[in-house]
């Protein structure tokens, strides 16, 4: 018998609520493959005790930074992140063995009252952390001939429901996924169309990672991989780097399957950066084959993110004009 099928895998994961409920399934998953043991190893990240706006400690980074030290350190075997917050650049020494199966990408509205973004009353006040957000839901407001107030929030979903809740704000847009992973996805009150608010680069997808000298765990995590869902992400993340944005920039993307009846042959990408206030966005998109590889997934980003430079762009993020 190998000893090592007695040795449990050692899982680093986020405290937080939405982490751990992330962190588990991914355990599940890990252990019928392995027929290992996995226990998670709860590790605080500066992003948690952090009561700074993202934008002002280096966007959702921060969340990263602390289970791929303990990684590199030897004191966790894998960790697993949400796929939005981590940096585009990979670290030589780590690779993301597994993308699974994306959860749902759109943003969720939880509002008082049942109400939709749509029925929101002019002047409302609207809670986000998030430039994209901020961005989007003040182009959408406009679009319908209102006005909101979008107030800046941190903090863990029971935080920024309680908002809601306690009557300090009229909404909050969080990430449908993170709702939907803690079993609260009945609370929203809208689901945010994509044609209207873009979600995060790889929003609703997780990424699994290890060290890159670790084959065998590699194999084993790469049973998780969904195809489809790399190929989305890997094209919406490669948009993001070629605008030269960081995770806290105001930049929307997401990548479509088109199918033709049960076959899929093609991949929309969608992308939009745009001004806090809403008043100026750039919106394009592109369609091309399914990329097959992962050159070709970062290419489809590149050619987008070239098209919407030339719209100006880059003088509408905040981060650096041309």
């Amino acid at each position: 018998m190998n000893p090592r099928l007695d040795q449990p895998l050692r899982l680093g994961t986020r405290r937080s609520k939405l982490a751990m409920s992330q962190s588990g399934h991914v355990a599940d998953a890990v252990r019928a493959i392995t027929g290992r043991p996995v226990e998670l190893v709860e590790i605080t990240t500066f992003g948690d005790v952090s009561r700074e706006h993202l934008a002002q400690i280096g966007g959702t980074g921060v969340f990263v930074t602390a289970l791929r030290d303990a990684l590199l350190r030897g004191e966790v075997d894998f960790a697993v992140h949400s796929l939005k917050d981590l940096p585009t650049t990979q670290p030589e020494e780590l690779v993301v063995a597994a993308m699974p199966l994306r959860e749902d990408p759109r943003d969720a509205l939880v509002a008082r009252d049942g109400l939709t973004f749509e029925q929101l009353p002019d002047g409302a006040r609207v809670g986000t952390g998030s430039p994209r957000r901020t961005a989007q839901l003040n182009h959408y407001a406009r679009s319908l001939g209102k006005r909101i107030e979008t107030v800046a929030i941190r903090g863990n979903v029971d935080t920024r429901i309680g908002f809601v809740r306690d009557g300090e704000l009229d909404a909050v847009v969080l990430a449908a996924a993170g709702l939907n992973r803690i079993g609260r996805g009945d609370e929203a009150t809208d689901l945010l169309s994509v044609d209207c608010v873009l979600p995060a680069p790889g929003q609703g997808a997780l990424a699994v990672e290890c060290l890159a000298s670790d084959t065998e765990l590699i194999a084993s995590l790469g049973k998780l991989d969904d195809p489809h869902t790399r190929a989305a992400v890997t094209a919406e993340r490669s948009l993001l780097a070629a605008l030269e944005a960081g995770c806290s920039a105001p930049v929307g993307a997401l990548a479509d399957l088109l199918a033709d009846g049960q076959v899929v042959n093609e991949m929309r990408l969608r992308g939009v950066v745009g001004t806090l206030d809403g008043s100026t966005l750039v919106q394009l998109s592109t369609t091309g084959p399914v990329p097959h590889s992962y050159d070709e997934a970062m290419a489809l980003g590149r050619e987008l993110a070239d098209e919407m430079l030339a719209k100006g762009a880059a003088g509408l993020m905040g981060e650096r004009s041309l």
